[in-house]
């Protein structure tokens, strides 16, 4: 039996396989709002047949996009556009659906990527200031943010608070926190980008101090029948930034939290990280980070084959995959890999006569 297609707990959450759409940033949003684009994009994705899908990284107010193009939930229009959104898709999947809050911080206010991605003066019509740790640009080619003071930093965590909250009342499953990426939750991990001298800045302990804050603010304002995980960036891929030893401490002190699941990633907090990219690169820091916490891990970065994937859950060197630009070159890569791999997957019903001729067993089943 395949242990891709086994079943997983996500907290109160259960998962029919252990295949995760990653979040994706679009920079498709209006003022926030979700438009037809995410209609179109995120109902192709729940009809995938994966055991879950998150939605990009979503920013708690305008200030924490990470573009002018961003999806935002923080007022009531962002929410009933959103809340549109899932509507049409609850009409045809049953799939568990899950949002990735998030804060920019530093490396917000810049262009779409496909028109350049650079960073956005403050006086431009489609940027503005930036806040931070510490006043201190992601390189040369960025605007200097603002030092965050500790009334930023409260608001801050109301934001996330509301949006949690908003995120629940719509209907969503699951919500994760992005700590990761070189984002405003990873910039005050990092020694690179924290500077500070107060109890936010210096040791360990003070720079875990916000993430762990959002944490517990979210955590309580949700219902028990909320999944909260938390995404990281393990390492920077800089000498003497922050690292392994230093991510399985805030693993642990999440897991003390309730944490329900951690995702791991890496890097994107400094143009110097020097990343060894190839298959499965990351696998390494979710397979250490699991041998600390007994929570589920997620692990992420260049998993694209359904053998790959089942080995690495098999191994028990993670708990479920998930896949982001493998999902958008081929959004039926599920149902292949459950072919190759012998298990049944969950499509809609309207799809049910795809099923290769002379399939010697069903592959597909219909939603419940």
């Amino acid at each position: 039996m395949s242990q891709l297609f086994s079943a997983l707990k996500l907290g109160p959450l259960q998962l029919s396989n252990r295949v995760i759409i990653a979040p994706m940033c679009q920079y498709s949003a209006n003022k926030g709002q979700a438009s037809d684009w995410h209609t179109i994009h995120l109902g192709g994705l729940a009809l995938s047949g994966a055991g879950l899908l998150i939605l990009e990284a979503t920013a708690i107010s305008p200030q924490a996009r990470i573009s002018y193009g961003d999806l935002g939930l923080w007022d009531d229009a962002t929410e009933q556009a959103l809340a549109k959104t899932l509507k049409i898709i609850r009409q045809y999947s049953t799939m568990p659906i899950g949002i990735q809050l998030a804060h920019a911080g530093r490396k917000a206010s810049t262009e779409k990527p496909w028109m350049g991605g650079q960073a956005i003066a403050p006086s431009d019509v489609n940027g503005w200031q930036t806040i931070g740790p510490s006043a201190i640009a992601y390189d040369e080619a960025s605007f200097p943010p603002k030092a965050a003071s500790v009334k930023d930093l409260q608001d801050i965590v109301k934001d996330f608070v509301e949006a949690a909250k908003r995120a629940e009342k719509i209907g969503l499953n699951v919500i994760e926190l992005h700590a990761a990426h070189g984002y405003l939750l990873h910039q005050f991990l990092s020694p690179l980008s924290n500077q500070r001298e107060d109890d936010y800045g210096g040791s360990a302990e003070n720079r875990m101090r916000l993430l762990l804050e959002v944490f517990d603010a979210v955590k309580s304002a949700v219902s028990s029948s909320m999944t909260v995980g938390v995404r990281i960036s393990a390492s920077d891929w800089v000498e003497g930034a922050w690292d392994l030893a230093q991510s399985e401490v805030l693993a642990q002190a999440l897991q003390l939290r309730q944490c329900d699941y951690l995702h791991v990633s890496s890097g994107g907090l400094s143009a110097e990280q020097k990343i060894p990219v190839g298959p499965g690169y990351q696998l390494h820091f979710a397979q250490a980070l699991k041998k600390v916490v007994s929570m589920p891990v997620i692990a992420v970065g260049l998993i694209t084959e359904a053998e790959q994937a089942e080995q690495i859950i098999s191994g028990a060197q993670a708990d479920a995959v998930a896949l982001a630009r493998a999902m958008l070159y081929n959004p039926h890569w599920v149902w292949q890999a459950a072919e190759k791999l012998g298990a049944t997957v969950q499509i809609p019903a309207q799809y049910l006569r795809s099923e290769p001729r002379g399939t010697k067993r069903h592959l597909f089943k219909t939603d419940p």
